[in-house]
């Protein structure tokens, strides 16, 4: 089986539009340093100083980051694993297929359940419906392959 990467991001991007976002980011950054030598004698009497630099310098490295591609998320099945970025923030994290109790599909979800851990959760959301399909079958390859157990369900309101 072969490895597939399905982004998981509304757009990707092309090069122009990271290129802004890591020059937008330079210039959050640039822009925070300034502002605090600028008004390094009133920083013990505002604190909503240190809210708002705080806010444009994360603000900065989190544009920064997307545009490098560091903050993509996606979920990646290649043979016996499944690494998985949910979070723009956070790490990506590797399911092992020994690890991979059984699988349950919902129209909008994929949970995992772990047989050491507490069960992943993967929400693809209604906006960008169409990577749903492709992730669910090779997924369902992926458990085959491996002796996973698939649950398909439906959600009932």
């Amino acid at each position: 089986m072969e490895t597939g990467f399905f982004s998981l991001d509304l757009s990707s991007g092309n090069r122009f539009t990271r290129l802004f976002q890591i020059v937008f980011g330079v210039i959050c950054l640039a822009v925070a340093i300034i502002w605090l030598f600028l008004n390094i004698n009133e920083i013990r009497a505002i604190g909503s100083f240190w809210i708002t630099l705080l806010f444009l310098a994360g603000f900065g490295v989190f544009q920064i980051r997307s545009g490098m591609g560091l903050a993509s998320r996606f979920i990646e099945i290649g043979n016996g694993k499944i690494r998985l970025r949910k979070n723009s923030f956070m790490p990506s994290r590797e399911l092992l297929a020994e690890d991979i109790e059984k699988i349950e599909f919902f129209p909008l979800t994929l949970i995992f359940f772990m047989k050491k851990s507490k069960a992943v959760i993967l929400r693809f959301g209604t906006t960008y419906t169409d990577i749903i399909d492709p992730v669910r079958r090779r997924t369902e390859e992926f458990a085959s392959l491996n002796g996973i157990e698939v649950e398909e369900k439906t959600e009932e309101f």
